[in-house]
Parts: C-alpha cells; structure tokens; sequence
C-alpha cells in the first residue's frame, strides 16, 4: 500500500482544490451573468452571485433571439449544431466500424497498404484541405445545407485505427464457431462484433461528438445564411456585433447553453467511455 502522509494530503487537496476553482470560476461567472439584466453588466463592478432574470433570459435567447437585429435564434443554432455532431459521430463510426471490419476479416490485395493510407490521413486535418474540400462541396451544390455541414468531417483515421485495434482481439474461435453455426460475414459483424464493440463505439460517439460540436473554421465557411448557423458560429457573431451594443446577459446564456448538450453526453455515458478506454480484452 502507498503510505500515507499528512502533508502530502493537505498538498494534494489544495492542488486539487485550486484546479476546481480554476475551472469552474469562468462557469460561474457565465451562469452569473445570465442571470442579470444587460444594463447591470455593463456597470463597475461586476456581480458574483447570481440574479433573478435567469429565465427571463433563458425565453428571451432561445425564442427571440441575440443581436442587434435580433435574426440570430438560440435554439435554431442548437438545433444546427445537435444535426451537425450527431452526423459527424453517427457518420464517422458507421464509416469506420465498416472500414475496420473490411480490413481486419477480408483479404484483399493491398489491404495494408490501404490502411496505412487511410492512417496517414491523420496528418491532413480539414485546415490543411480546406480549399480543395471547398471547391468539392461547392460543385457538389451543398453550401448552406446539412449536407455539407458533416460530409468533409465523416471520415475519420483514429476511428478506424481503434476499431481495428479493438477487432484483432476478438479470439480466432469466435470466427470460426460462426461458420460452422452459417453464419456470413455481416451476420458475424452484426451479432459478434458489433454487441463486444459496444464500449468502444460509445467511447468514439462521446469523443466524435465533442469534435462535431464545436467545429467553427468550417461551418463558419460554407454557411452564408443565418438559419444555417451552429452555436459556435453564432457566438462568434454576437461577440462582434458587442461591440456596438452589449447584450452580456444574452451571450452568457447561449454560451451556458452550447455548454449542456455536450455535458449531457459526457455525463451520460461516462461508465460505457472509461470502459471503452481502458478495456483491451474481450
């Protein structure tokens, strides 16, 4: 056993203490300040404890919307940005579930060598290929649509790589008892592979979804109108219209807000994504 000693205790409480409050204060202050009017955040100083207009604030974003001319909807952009990273997820683990099973059970010419090209991908994120990938979507005609908003983020390298990792551990005799009992390859993927991979794609979806979520660079590209906006984007837009006139209450609110699906989803399947981290055996 590690032996325990007071004054490492106290020293590892307090770090741990200072790391909390280090990261929950700026959440504090965001909850803080959408519960107050916009005239008392502009005033000196700021509040700290929180007010009673929270959810008048909470009804007057979602419904009415931010900004000076008050185009911008809270809740259209939630339902943009929830469309966009549930397709991006869903999108990239059927891709990469199909991808990882072709490799790891087919034997194909150049398997490997398909499969380190599908890896090397890695080293060309969407910043790098943002022009060509432009050009692809626009020709395609799917600007301003939520088509285009997942389809250039579907693919994904490290997906692919885990799902690989994760079926070369399943025992040879799994596979064989299946062709004995008849079954095909997709019935094997459908009732062996996919129930034992059940941990690693809640553990991908939790991780995917984060990604999808606050993408910025390319929606804020291909998207030229309002009602395609997602949350991130929209944020971005009542930061610069601020600048004119402060609606601090109103930003602090949707930005709480685009904190909630993600939280939801991480909170919700905690116990299936420790276990698709740290399970390496089946």
């Amino acid at each position: 056993m590690i032996e325990q000693r007071p004054v490492t205790t106290v020293i590892c409480h307090i770090v741990l203490i200072a790391g909390v409050l280090l990261v929950a204060f700026p959440i504090w202050v965001t909850f803080v300040a959408s519960s107050h009017t916009g005239v008392r955040m502009t005033q000196i100083p700021l509040p700290l404890l929180p007010g009673g207009h929270f959810f008048e604030n909470l009804v007057d974003a979602i419904t009415k919307g931010v900004g000076n001319a008050r185009e911008q909807s809270v809740g259209l952009m939630l339902i943009n940005s929830m469309i966009m990273a549930m397709m991006i997820a869903c999108g990239k683990i059927v891709i990469s579930l199909l991808s990882a099973f072709a490799i790891v059970y087919f034997k194909f010419p150049f398997r490997m060598t398909i499969f380190w090209l599908i890896f090397i991908t890695l080293m060309l994120p969407v910043e790098v290929r943002i022009m060509p990938t432009f050009e692809v979507v626009a020709n395609l005609n799917m600007l301003n649509s939520y088509w285009g908003l997942p389809i250039p983020l579907i693919a994904s390298a490290t997906a692919t790589f885990m799902f690989r990792q994760s079926f070369l551990t399943v025992p040879d005799e799994l596979l064989e008892a299946a062709r004995i009992d008849g079954a095909g390859p997709m019935r094997f993927f459908w009732d062996i592979l996919l129930p034992i991979s059940r941990t690693n794609i809640a553990a991908l979806f939790v991780i995917l979804f984060i990604y999808g979520w606050n993408q910025y660079l390319w929606p804020l590209l291909i998207t030229t109108d309002k009602d395609m906006y997602t949350i991130v984007m929209g944020i971005k837009q009542m930061l610069e219209a601020a600048e004119e006139s402060p609606e601090w209450h109103l930003i602090m609110m949707t930005t709480l807000l685009a904190m909630l699906p993600p939280v939801v989803v991480v909170v919700g399947m905690q116990k299936l994504f420790i276990k698709g981290l740290t399970e390496t055996e089946k």
